[in-house]
């Protein structure tokens, strides 16, 4: 197997980031964002939204949170706690005041 191909390094080539709690959270949370139409898909360049999937993500993260509550160091913590609020905030200004409604449009999609 050549080095290329050993899967040390990302599509783009550099190497992938260290395997931490806190970089999990960031990637979960990068995706959140994708799907809240806030960023664009890294793999398409499109900003597209897909409240469902988004409102899952969070969901995993406050999983997360509950799970690990007694085990995370402090900056962890607020890592996490800081990057679920923001997200439920997008999310609940996206869906306005008919958020469950607008979750199940787009998943019918």
């Amino acid at each position: 197997m050549s080095q290329n191909n050993c899967g040390c390094h990302g599509s783009k080539g550099g190497p992938m980031p260290e395997v931490t709690f806190s970089t999990f959270i960031l990637s979960l949370a990068s995706s959140a964002l994708v799907q809240l139409g806030e960023v664009p898909n890294p793999e398409t360049g499109r900003v597209e939204q897909d409240l469902l999937l988004a409102r899952h993500n969070i969901d995993v993260l406050e999983m997360l949170r509950q799970k690990t509550e007694r085990c995370l160091e402090e900056q962890e913590r607020r890592l996490l706690e800081s990057i679920l609020y923001e997200l439920r905030m997008k999310y609940v200004i996206k869906c306005g005041p008919d958020c469950e409604k607008k979750t199940a449009e787009s998943s019918a999609g």
